[in-house]
């Protein structure tokens, strides 16, 4: 059984940074893909970062256009974590953030999917930015 723990969480200043974590257990990341969602009070919830583990071995990271050039999102493999490093953050990025995970997936599959795309999910970790 996946489990997804995210972290890292909490209310920030304007143009600070955060650091999320999510530490997985019983998910195998070759050939998986492991993204960050999320979900601002009244909105839909969003894919905001994505990253495919090749069989080869390797990451192929994928940001969406909101985030790009602030947020990055990367994978610590032997110590079963994935990351998301936010800088430069302003009060639209508010939001409950969720990591989600899916075995057996493919670049394809993987970068920019939406929340069908993942059957494993976090219990989320809320971000707070104050102007």
């Amino acid at each position: 059984q996946v489990q997804l723990v995210e972290s890292g969480g909490g209310s920030v200043q304007a143009g600070e940074s955060l650091r999320l974590s999510c530490v997985a257990s019983g998910y195998t990341y070759s050939g998986g893909c492991m993204a960050w969602f999320r979900q601002a009070a009244e909105k839909e919830r969003e894919v905001i970062a994505s990253i495919y583990t090749r069989w080869t071995g390797g990451t192929m990271a994928w940001h969406s256009g909101s985030v790009r050039g602030r947020f990055t999102v990367w994978q610590d493999s032997p110590n079963n974590t994935l990351y998301l490093q936010m800088a430069s953050l302003n009060s639209e990025d508010t939001a409950m953030y969720y990591c989600a995970a899916q075995s057996g997936s493919t670049w394809g599959r993987c970068a920019g999917r939406g929340e069908s795309e993942f059957g494993y999910w976090g219990q989320g970790t809320q971000v707070t930015v104050s102007e």
